[in-house]
């Protein structure tokens, strides 16, 4: 299909693909697909959900690789000393970074627990109150959004700085992302417009009443701006000739630790990453509203795609695939 086709395709669709704001390709080091809807420039940030996760999988890496993380085998309660745990409670003790990376920490609630995190004054203390439970560790994977939040709280207290300052310095700017700075509103009634509004973000990342930025969602950024976060994956951690993240933890991080179920089509899992194919070097990270970074090491090309709210799609892997690839290589 060649571009024109698939632009209007795209602006007429009324399936999965009527929410798509932007496409953006990268191959070989080139740009090579660069494409807008619904009244979106490249340069404008969208909410991509969960792909946050994503991005905070390559700030742990980095902060391995720059010293304030031994590694994902260090102990979560290492990084809060002062945390007051409830009496009783051992299994905390035992939690790791790799049990946050790969969803297998335990918590001890049914179900994730928005309103007393996200209505309280440090969203990652809150959710520390509910790691650890009289299971043990099982190695269950549970999809816990606000678990992730706990890894925000490591690298700030592991770095001395601010996470959306990490992030700037060693991953954004680097990438020649442009700088993000935190939203700095948190009431229920933001929240709630920050997930729904269509419109066109600034490049922003959702954050708590401490300015700690929201770990599981609410990073703000272009199509544009997550291929070139694949890119640094499909170019083993070197972006322009820089060397941002080792190539040994971005192994780690791909490689299927996991082997999720029906709810995520049977995708393996890394580290906040998926590895949809058992037999195949394609990667990604995947949010809400089909937001994704696709790496693909056979074809050498990384894929951003942004789209506003809708429910949940898991079917962008295979839009891209289907779709994508070969307007592309038309």
């Amino acid at each position: 299909m060649e571009k024109e086709r698939f632009h209007s395709f795209i602006k007429d669709s009324t399936g999965n693909e009527s929410n798509i704001c932007q496409i953006y390709a990268i191959k070989d080091g080139r740009d090579v697909y660069d494409d807008s809807w619904r009244d979106f420039k490249t340069e404008d940030a969208v909410n991509v959900n969960s792909v946050t996760k994503g991005v905070m999988a390559l700030l742990a890496g980095i902060a391995i690789d720059r010293g304030f993380i031994e590694s994902v085998d260090q102990k979560v309660m290492e990084f809060f000393p002062d945390y007051s745990v409830k009496r009783g409670e051992k299994t905390i003790y035992e939690v790791t970074i790799k049990h946050l990376l790969t969803m297998t920490a335990p918590y001890k609630c049914k179900s994730e627990p928005w309103k007393k995190v996200c209505t309280s004054d440090d969203w990652t203390l809150a959710i520390l109150d509910f790691l650890g439970g009289r299971k043990g560790i099982t190695g269950e994977f549970k999809y816990a959004t606000l678990g992730i939040q706990i890894l925000a709280g490591i690298i700030e207290h592991a770095s001395g700085e601010k996470l959306i300052d990490f992030a700037n310095k060693n991953l954004f700017l680097p990438l020649g992302i442009p700088e993000h700075f935190i939203h700095d509103d948190s009431s229920k009634e933001d929240q709630f417009d920050f997930f729904m509004n269509k419109k066109p973000r600034k490049n922003e990342w959702y954050s708590d009443p401490q300015g700690t930025v929201t770990a599981g969602w609410g990073l703000c950024s272009s199509a544009r701006d997550l291929a070139k976060l694949g890119a640094l994956v499909l170019n083993e951690g070197e972006y322009d000739g820089k060397k941002i993240i080792s190539k040994e933890y971005l192994n780690d991080m791909t490689a299927p630790h996991l082997k999720l179920g029906e709810r995520f089509g049977f995708m393996n899992y890394g580290y906040l990453w998926y590895k949809p194919f058992d037999d195949r070097e394609v990667y990604a990270a995947i949010g809400d509203s089909g937001n994704i970074i696709y790496v693909n090491k056979e074809k050498n090309v990384s894929v951003g795609i942004t789209g506003t709210f809708k429910p949940r799609i898991f079917d962008r892997v295979e839009f891209i695939e289907t779709k994508v690839l070969p307007v592309i290589y038309y």
